[in-house]
């Protein structure tokens, strides 16, 4: 029985059973695999560590969509920077007030990998009328653009190697003369109780650049150790405070079906633990 070890830290590690190697290569910036387990179904690898599942890749994907999208009054523009699996795209496309999806992803490789192995996570997001696909650096493209966006989503790696960029100050502040007045940006931060410092480092530059810089928590099976933490920043300090009466209805307009957000748990993300408010504050 042949087993994968995903090692992030020096002193934790997780395994994943292999049942099969469904590819296995090289993309022009990483390795990849896709790997089939029992429980989690397909799981797609990248330089040895973990993305997404099948089994579980909901979870993130509804709430670093729905959160932003559901608070924003009327999300027309949206800006993805990575998610080349597609799934965060397809969550996107789900709010019928969204009327473009640009997503900048810069290894091409992993979107033809999604393409081909993850048809039931993407669901043919990628051609969708709407989506404007652009393989790049995403970080270059926020530092030129002349596009605006309602909603900012960052669906990165780690800072670790290309994505490193993407939790620097300077690419947060080209983000934030990419939003609309009342725009909203939520990026991947990792897991607090192993990523104290990357935590801690953007909710600062947050809230050196924006009127509120915070975070929400979500539960990701597949990102073992500790509540997963989504960043929120923001010049509009109403739009965490959205009232749930007024996500219920915005939800039901929008008419689609969850496994994970709820009007209730959108509101309740927002409330956090105590050893995560430290590190934040």
């Amino acid at each position: 029985m042949d087993w994968f070890t995903e090692i992030l830290h020096t002193d934790l590690a997780q395994k994943l059973r292999v049942d099969k190697v469904l590819y296995e290569g090289q993309t022009e910036f990483q390795d990849a695999k896709v790997l089939s387990n029992g429980r989690l179904g397909k799981v797609l690898v990248l330089d040895n560590v973990v993305q997404t599942t099948l089994g579980d890749e909901f979870v993130y994907h509804e709430m670093l969509a729905h959160v932003p999208l559901f608070s924003h009054p009327h999300p027309k523009t949206v800006l993805i920077i990575g998610g080349g699996d597609g799934g965060l795209l397809e969550e996107a496309l789900k709010h019928p007030s969204v009327e473009s999806v640009t997503m900048v992803e810069l290894d091409g490789g992993v979107v033809e990998l999604a393409k081909e192995h993850f048809v039931e996570l993407n669901q043919g997001a990628f051609d969708d009328h709407r989506t404007n696909l652009i393989i790049g650096d995403g970080a270059k493209f926020v530092a030129e653009t002349d596009e605006r966006f309602d909603v900012i989503l960052v669906d990165s790696t780690d800072p670790h190697g290309p994505g490193e960029v993407l939790f620097s100050r300077g690419f947060y502040a080209d983000c934030k003369r990419c939003l609309t007045e009342s725009g909203i940006l939520v990026t991947q931060n990792g897991v607090p109780f192993l990523q104290a410092s990357e935590l801690a480092g953007s909710i600062s530059h947050f809230r050196a650049l924006f009127n509120e810089g915070s975070a929400y928590v979500i539960t990701v099976p597949t990102y073992a150790f500790g509540m997963m933490a989504l960043g929120w920043a923001t010049d509009d300090k109403s739009l965490r405070q959205v009232d749930v009466a007024t996500l219920e209805d915005r939800f039901k307009k929008a008419a689609f079906a969850t496994n994970y957000y709820s009007p209730e748990v959108h509101k309740a993300a927002f409330a956090l633990p105590m050893y995560i408010k430290r590190i934040i504050d």
